[in-house]
């Protein structure tokens, strides 16, 4: 081959490459916030009300600080679980307030009103919701989702979606929840993981009638860009105080459950959901000390107490949900009681009452898994009718 052969083969590799890297940039994923151009315009004009926490961000930049430098009349913000600014403790009840930076009055929906009531929306055109979720049944900002676009649709007004990737959207796993044992923790009959963005589960809620008596909601979603259900996300603010990282975000579905035991998941640590401990030796050689954290972590459970038990750090871990920790340490106690400190509290969590009968019944993962499937396959077919993104 010749030098000019050579050279040239060198230019077409180097032309390739550089068709390949522009590909891959001209598919970058945006979220349904970084694409202005499609919802600037619907906004202009309009008296809005917003629906954010800390990771409403348009760039490096708060969705709150982007509208209103691009001139859109925000009049107020309302806040999920955890504050606008995200400082409030898991359960904590968030009050009114007004936003420091920007003067705009803080509408808390987390506590006695978790729905905007009437006279909150007299004033607005529309609402504006755009929070990064973590796929899973029990994370409240679905709930606060829910009573959003029932306020919407019994107020008439519109509501704008900004949809984010799911962290855990790659498959779709645990029980689907029962009825009866509807609350904030879970509204819907979903499974614990539930395969969708909040998008998607904005359509399901207003496909499948769920919002009080059948209402509809206005709702318009800007999709995610360049996104599959297949694709890992790393959330780039974190979502809670209490999921700061990955990690901990695909343990949660897992390690929840644990909040209604006497065990601790690493609240009041740096490294909360990916630990598992209780002040007994005998329970593995990892030691930590829950102690409480400011903005984190206020009277953890197990404070000041030695725990022992097993650090879920390490890559090697399952990273799925899963009841394998659940059920290690259920059989580890002698007494229930000594471990399960709210049986009402997990049967809320697990959205039914069947999983806690068959643990206490002895059954294996393996059987229980199975008795859900029915459920899950008539879910599966249910979300296909509402997707945005491939799987």
């Amino acid at each position: 081959m010749s030098i000019k052969e050579k050279v040239m083969r060198i230019l077409l590799v180097i032309l390739f490459c550089a068709s390949l890297a522009g590909c891959a940039q001209a598919q970058q994923l945006k979220c349904g916030a970084d694409q202005p151009e499609q919802y600037l315009g619907l906004l202009e004009g309009k008296h809005v009300g917003l629906v954010v926490n800390p990771s409403s961000r348009v760039g490096d930049e708060h969705l709150v600080d982007f509208l209103l430098r691009n001139g859109i009349a925000v009049e107020k913000i309302f806040s999920p679980e955890h504050g606008f600014r995200g400082d409030a403790d898991a359960g904590e009840q968030v009050r009114d307030q007004k936003d420091q930076k920007t003067s705009l009055p803080v509408i808390s929906l987390y506590g006695d009103n978790k729905k905007p009531r009437a006279d909150q929306l007299d004033d607005l055109d529309l609402l504006v919701f755009d929070i990064q979720d973590v796929g899973v049944r029990f994370y409240t900002y679905l709930s606060t989702l829910h009573y959003v676009m029932e306020a919407c649709a019994e107020e008439n007004r519109k509501l704008l979606l900004l949809d984010r990737p799911n962290p855990n959207g790659d498959y779709v796993a645990g029980p689907v929840l029962k009825p009866q044992f509807s609350s904030f923790v879970g509204m819907h009959p979903i499974p614990v993981v539930h395969g969708c963005t909040l998008g998607e589960l904005a359509r399901m809620i207003n496909g499948e009638g769920w919002l009080k008596g059948g209402l509809k909601c206005d709702l318009t979603v800007v999709a995610v860009a360049n996104y599959s259900h297949r694709m890992p996300y790393s959330l780039p603010v974190k979502p809670s105080p209490n999921l700061p990282n990955d990690r901990s975000i695909r343990l949660y579905p897992s390690l929840c459950f644990f909040e209604a035991t006497t065990m601790s998941i690493g609240r009041g640590t740096y490294f909360p959901f990916q630990v598992i401990g209780y002040p007994d030796p005998s329970f593995g050689t990892f030691q930590f000390t829950p102690r409480s954290i400011v903005g984190m972590a206020k009277s953890p459970k197990q404070e000041g107490q030695l725990c022992y038990g097993d650090d879920l750090r390490t890559a090697g871990n399952e990273d799925r949900f899963t009841l394998r920790y659940f059920l290690h340490y259920y059989h580890a106690f002698e007494n229930e009681s000594d471990f399960l400190s709210s049986p009402r509290w997990f049967n809320l969590l697990a959205g039914t009452d069947e999983l806690l009968k068959m643990i206490r019944e002895g059954a294996q993962e393996s059987d229980i898994e199975a008795s859900w499937k029915p459920e899950l396959d008539k879910y599966g077919k249910m979300r296909q009718k509402y997707l945005l993104y491939e799987d």
